[in-house]
């Protein structure tokens, strides 16, 4: 332990306290088309497992996650079930759901896609959760309404666009966190409801938070990149966030919203360890600030029955530096990449009662992706590229336990401007799915299957850029083709829930990356990935005991068309990922937290090796103890603490080749709400 400071949280868990306020179980029943919830009270969480249109979906309120303080929405995916959460070479963190490449799943903030970009991804890792009212999470395409590019699922943070209807009393909250590897973090946030003339409401909200690291710590079996260090290499890190929010919210329920967060952060890429020749690079400065506008009409009478209109903006700018070193003394740079984007966004959204118990929505998105590329010395490059989608659904009650939802879309995408490259030709590809729940066993079963098809096209840098050397620019990269299918059964009693879903991902045209005779990458149009598999869900309470359970198998496969049709295994994509998590009463109100996951073998491609590197399994055990007060009077009304261990076990666990997790380290955090 490097701080005797750490001693003090835990000092804190052994302090008296109060009753502890419990938390009532939700109703045995739920609506056919609800989300799957996890709410959060004290130290403990709650799920609800449902569908959303014939598709698993949840909801997840980040106070029921044991994340560190000023925690980054990498933190909150890594503890969500089948989400596959690994950090590549560029020091970025990715997202897989059900086999699919990290561009398939779109990122959400207040309804702004971050993932329309020139990567079409965004970094988990460095984007804040401070100020998020809840997090969703959609595995499977639940609506043609999400614009273009949505493949493999959503993933959409709330941080201004919600929350108008029903707002909790004015508070303040503070956080402050430190780990044994040297790593400290502080934040506070506030909100405030207004009353205004009439029935008029004015909510603000608005935060701000700091964290900074030294390194990770290495596990005891993975060898040092430079001999004598216990800490990964070039694994530093500092970040500044902050976010403010209002929402106007009228007597008769329209609204308008306007939130903007951002960060602004240096960090260093730690070295893949599996290669000779390593990506050597740092991030001096990383920027981004996000903004969305929109606004609502609430419900509505028409001459033909109710329905309401949104209409909302989003733009995000933002810039990062890259420099490259010659050695790991990080001392001499000898390339550097600079990158600016102004990406804009403009959506409307609509829904309309149907005579028959139906629904119909509809909607309408334009993203202007604009990105500004500057290698060592030379002329900046800009590229541009723009994407529209109009989709539209509906959705019809059959009798009191039967949904069924169909849609469609069609979307489209050109480039205008290439850095000098050759164009693409402005492309187009349609969109459709169907799907379908019911309840059943007095609404103690609920039965949900669907069927989706949507395509995505190349992203900028997946079509022109080199990476400072590492990749061989492919612009002739043909849209990527999603046919999705799956059947699923959630069983609810009271204290238990179970869910099984069986799910089969067909994708055409897959853009993989392969490796030149010159040794580098470069992105490609496979035949196919197919992805079949099946995922278990557990949630259990016994007493004040309650248990977490998930497990899900699947295969995936390269296929190549050819002379002699072949197949390969995918990359980063392990058969098998189960999970547990327990939280049990222990003495003097102390919660006991401990979990163990487990991921299966995988592979992923190296030049170096000339083929496949095999990645054995590993399983990861986290153990922790967390305590609450609660006060009646005072600025607080709850102080927190809480100690954590994570992979207590030490053990080498790799994301990806060469791109191990951190070993054995402590935390500590405290809470003023």
């Amino acid at each position: 332990m490097k701080s005797p400071s750490l001693l003090v949280p835990l000092a804190l868990l052994l302090l008296p306290c109060g009753p502890l306020g419990a938390q009532v179980p939700p109703p045995d029943s739920i609506p056919p088309d609800s989300t799957y919830v996890i709410q959060g009270v004290v130290v403990t969480g709650q799920r609800q497992a449902s569908t959303v249109e014939g598709t698993v979906g949840l909801v997840v309120h980040p106070d029921s996650l044991t994340l560190r303080p000023v925690a980054s929405l990498e933190d909150a995916l890594r503890e969500l079930p089948f989400v596959l959460v690994r950090q590549n070479s560029r020091g970025q963190a990715e997202v897989s759901v059900r086999g699919s490449e990290s561009r398939q799943v779109a990122v959400l903030l207040d309804g702004v896609p971050l993932s329309l970009s020139w990567d079409h991804r965004t970094d988990p890792g460095v984007l804040p959760l401070m100020g998020a009212q809840s997090l969703e999470f959609v595995r499977g395409l639940p609506t043609m309404l999400n614009g273009p590019n949505v493949l493999g699922g959503v993933i959409a943070v709330d941080v201004g666009s919600g929350g108008g209807s029903v707002s909790p009393p004015d508070a303040v909250r503070v956080s402050a966190g430190m780990a044994d590897d040297g790593s400290r973090a502080f934040g506070a946030a506030g909100h405030r409801a207004l009353r205004l003339e009439g029935d008029d409401r004015l909510v603000i909200r608005a935060g701000g938070g700091y964290r900074a690291s030294d390194g990770v710590n290495l596990a005891g079996d993975v060898s040092p990149l430079v001999p004598g260090r216990d800490q990964r290499t070039n694994s530093d890190a500092r970040q500044r966030n902050g976010f403010g929010a209002l929402r106007w919210e009228g007597e008769e329920r329209q609204w308008l919203s306007l939130a903007v967060s951002g960060y602004r952060a240096e960090r260093g890429v730690p070295p893949e360890l599996h290669t000779s020749a390593p990506r050597l690079w740092r991030y001096p400065e990383e920027w981004q600030a996000v903004s969305a506008l929109s606004a609502g009409t609430g419900i509505r009478d028409t001459p033909w029955g109710a329905g309401d209109l949104e209409a909302s903006v989003g733009l995000v700018t933002g810039r990062q530096e890259i420099d490259a070193y010659a050695t790991t003394a990080y001392d001499q740079v000898v390339g550097s990449e600079t990158g600016r984007d102004r990406n804009l966004t403009l959506r409307l959204v609509g829904d309309h009662t149907l005579p028959g118990n139906a629904e119909l929505g509809a909607a309408l998105t334009y993203a202007d992706v604009n990105h500004t590329e500057t290698l060592d010395a030379g002329a900046p490059a800009d590229y541009r590229q723009r994407l529209w989608s109009a989709g539209a659904e509906v959705s019809w009650l059959v009798g009191r336990t039967t949904r069924l939802s169909g849609g469609a879309a069609f979307d489209g995408a050109d480039t205008p401007e290439t850095g000098g490259r050759p164009a693409q030709p402005r492309q187009t590809a349609w969109g459709a799915r169907l799907g379908v729940s019911t309840l059943a066993l007095r609404t103690d079963l609920q039965l949900h299957a669907s069927a989706s098809t949507r395509a995505r096209f190349p992203a900028l840098r997946e079509l022109y850029s080199g990476a400072l050397g590492r990749f061989e620019a492919n612009p002739e990269l043909r849209p990527e083709r999603l046919v999705a299918g799956e059947v699923g059964a959630t069983f609810k009693r009271t204290g238990v829930e179970l869910q099984g879903v069986v799910f089969h991902h067909d994708l055409s045209d897959a853009v993989v990356r392969t490796t030149t005779v010159e040794g580098r990458f470069k992105r490609v149009n496979r035949d196919a990935i197919r992805s079949t598999g099946l995922e278990l869900l557990l949630n259990a309470h016994l007493g004040q005991v309650e248990l977490l359970g998930d497990f899900m198998v699947q295969g995936v496969t390269v296929e190549e068309a050819g002379p002699s049709d072949s197949a390969r295994r995918a990359e980063n994509m392990p058969r098998v990922r189960a999970g547990l998590d327990v939280k049990v009463p222990l003495p003097l109100a102390i919660r006991g937290l401990a979990s163990v996951h487990h991921t299966g073998r995988q592979y992923c491609l190296s030049p170096e090796a000339g083929g496949e590197i095999q990645l054995d399994a590993s399983t990861r055990l986290d153990a922790g103890v967390q305590r609450s007060w609660r006060f009646t009077g005072g600025p607080w009304r709850e102080v927190r603490a809480s100690a954590v261990l994570d992979n207590a076990a030490d053990a080498a666990i790799y994301d990806q080749c060469g791109m191990p997790q951190p070993g054995r380290t402590l935390r500590v955090g405290v809470e003023l709400l």
